[in-house]
């Protein structure tokens, strides 16, 4: 196992995850991933940037066979797929210090065995010098956690990301290669764990402006050797009005919510609005998710069980709720037998999104002429609100 160079002195120590299809027993990754760990060894000190998940350690230490010494093991983030391995990697170099936020301290210890001496706290704009080379650390809470920062090296105009720029992608490609790949791949990455931190991720974009990046190194991915179209990626994320787009999520039992879905999909699109559609019984979730980070309007299409929502919808629903998208209306559409309270308890399981309720449309059984005029309306009211609005096309 070879490390891959990067730039003079600046390696690639990561390791790619074909095989796995799952994060966090929640995430689907379709592509795989990688988990990258990088190298620089400057004139002075040696720096190890992240480690790599746990089960792939060995991949790592084999990386670091003819490294003879490190001296500051550079931990961006605690969530054990980029600092699981530090204990291992401090077994090997006792001498490496562990080079953290003051919040990320507290965490990995509660997380490694780590004795608190190992540890170097830094602040935020603090620089460390390893010779010819130069670290400047740039603390990003809330990317995706609260204790995460980055690390900028000033000689090679290189960004050392962890998640921030992310994508869950493996690949013996070191670089970025099918930009259209990637560009969705980090959308389903920012959707699945950044959506919720918006405001916040705004502010940490700011606050890399002032830096000359020539190059974006991530946690997982590819390195970015033309890093401003994901920048701007994320800057249309997180602050651009959404775009005319309705995400329709949906489940049905015997029909009815489907005859009713599919009229409404129709109405829509004879009036300029676009919509993506996902059936809750066989749909990616992560596809979901990147559809909501552009939605102007959320439709839930859902039958009643036991006089409430069907738990596919109750699911969907608890899942926008946590990510909170940017969508500015909601509605409801679904048939029942004789009776519940679906509107309710899903209007209840949403308080995070700051969504204006449009009227929704239920029916008792098989829709009627009358219900799907009742869609027709709401064709037209969400078609309005887009135009008003001036939603993205």
């Amino acid at each position: 196992m070879h490390k891959r160079q990067v730039k003079e002195k600046v390696y690639w120590m990561g390791a790619v995850d074909w095989d796995r299809r799952l994060f966090d027993s929640l995430i689907p990754l379709p592509d795989g991933t990688t988990y990258n760990a990088y190298l620089i060894e400057g004139s002075e000190k040696t720096a190890l940037l992240d480690t790599v998940d746990p089960p792939m350690v060995d991949v790592l230490m084999a990386h670091l066979e003819n490294t003879s010494r490190i001296d500051f093991i550079i931990s961006h983030h605690a969530e054990q797929d980029h600092s699981g391995s530090i204990g291992t990697v401090v077994e090997r170099f006792p001498e490496a210090k562990v080079v953290v936020t003051p919040r990320a301290k507290t965490m990995l210890m509660d997380l490694l065995p780590i004795p608190q001496d190992k540890f170097i706290t830094v602040a935020d704009g603090e620089s460390l010098s390893l010779g010819d080379k130069t670290l400047t650390f740039i603390h990003t809470p809330w990317v995706h956690w609260p204790e995460t920062m980055v690390s900028y090296l000033a000689e090679d105009k290189i960004l050392f990301s962890c998640d921030f720029f992310g994508s869950h992608i493996a690949s013996s490609d070191l670089y970025v290669f099918d930009q259209g790949r990637v560009y969705e791949a980090a959308k389903r990455y920012f959707a699945e764990i950044m959506m919720p931190f918006r405001s916040v991720i705004e502010k940490n974009l700011e606050k890399l402006k002032p830096y000359d990046i020539q190059m974006i190194a991530p946690s997982h991915g590819q390195i970015y050797q033309e890093p401003a179209w994901i920048v701007e990626a994320y800057q249309d994320w997180v602050s651009n009005p959404p775009h005319n787009l309705v995400t329709f999520p949906f489940v049905s039992m015997h029909g009815s919510t489907r005859k009713m879905v599919d009229h409404l999909v129709h109405s829509l699109a004879r009036q300029g609005v676009r919509v993506e559609l996902f059936n809750l019984a066989v749909t990616d979730m992560g596809k979901l998710a990147i559809s909501l980070v552009d939605a102007g309007t959320i439709v839930l299409g859902v039958p009643t069980v036991l006089a409430g929502p069907h738990p596919l919808a109750a699911y969907c629903a608890f899942l926008a709720n946590a990510l909170r998208p940017k969508a500015q209306h909601l509605s409801i559409v679904g048939s029942y037998g004789w009776g519940g309270k679906t509107v309710e308890i899903l209007a209840g399981m949403i308080p995070n999104l700051k969504v204006e309720v449009l009227e929704p449309v239920l029916c008792k059984g098989v829709p009627t002429d009358q219900d799907l005029a009742a869609l027709d309306r709401l064709a037209d009211s969400i078609a309005q609100k887009h135009r008003e609005k001036a939603f993205h096309k």
